[in-house]
């Protein structure tokens, strides 16, 4: 039987041995999107995982952040995180992947790099004034980087030229960042702006009622693929996040779902497909609260 046409593009890659660099904004976003083919490709050909935002910070914390760390039923964000690294490479391992942790802070915990005037005191008692996002819903998931994670889109790039250094003719997995978390359009944007050839993936579960951005999708020429190879296997993957799946999967089955990948139009040829606006107008984010 003949491959699909991503099936067929990713089996050219792993088969000449191409390194394969997956960004994952949080510490399960790359197995809950891409955790099937992770399992398929990471047998065949050189993967890593890179996660971004991996720590968290000391108290206080915003509004925001204090119902996320109730949600994971958790009482303290920097345990919490030290667990959920744990997590990752546990699950990681799994796959057969390389992972690589790069160490900066989630949005949901992050501060400004410098205080505004005169808000010294004040963040004692409204730690928002001195966070980057200072609301969950207002802020952090509107789509949009705020302009002071100036060095923090800066850091991101470094590690991609770090991990998939120019020339190496590898392959970068991106989130589409459909429901849009800053840390993934984040991520997303160091990806764009790293020249290297890239295929996007539909950020899972958030592309179950979330659309994704249709004018970024368009100026990309981007076609949209699934994979369905090994499903079978990525709800027992993500169930390994026990930090998150309750959270994400409050009613605890993961629905098993085709992973969606969006390749430029002169990628694996086929036919342009819709990416559908599912039901819905919200999607959970991992580090955070809707």
């Amino acid at each position: 039987m003949a491959d699909d046409p991503l099936t067929g593009f990713v089996r050219t890659l792993v088969g000449s041995r191409v390194p394969v660099l997956v960004l994952s904004p949080h510490l399960d976003d790359a197995v809950l999107s891409c955790g099937a083919l992770l399992g398929w490709a990471g047998r065949r050909a050189p993967v890593t995982v890179a996660s971004l935002f991996t720590e968290a910070t000391p108290p206080p914390y915003t509004l925001s952040g204090r119902m996320y760390l109730r949600q994971t039923r958790a009482g303290d964000a920097e345990a919490l995180f030290a667990e959920r690294r744990a997590e990752d490479l546990r699950v990681l391992e799994l796959l057969g992947v390389d992972p690589h942790h790069a160490g900066l802070v989630d949005g949901l915990f992050r501060r400004l790099p410098r205080p505004r005037p005169g808000t010294g005191g004040l963040a004692r008692l409204l730690p928002e004034v001195a966070h980057v996002y200072p609301t969950y819903r207002l802020h952090l998931t509107r789509g949009r980087i705020s302009a002071h994670d100036a060095e923090v889109l800066r850091a991101v790039g470094e590690t991609i030229d770090a991990l998939l250094p120019a020339g190496s003719g590898g392959l970068i997995l991106a989130p589409l960042a459909v429901g849009g978390h800053a840390d993934h359009v984040l991520v997303r944007c160091a990806a764009e702006r790293s020249g290297r050839r890239i295929v996007y993936y539909s950020d899972f579960p958030y592309n179950q009622s979330a659309a994704a951005e249709a004018e970024f999708i368009r100026r990309h020429r981007l076609v949209a693929h699934t994979w369905e190879r090994d499903l079978d296997r990525k709800a027992e993957l993500i169930q390994g996040y026990g930090t998150q799946a309750g959270a994400l999967f409050p009613r605890g089955r993961v629905p098993c779902s085709p992973e969606v990948y969006l390749v430029s139009g002169a990628g694996p040829g086929a036919p342009p497909r819709p990416v559908a606006r599912p039901p819905g107008s919200r999607a959970r984010t991992a580090g955070g609260v809707p």
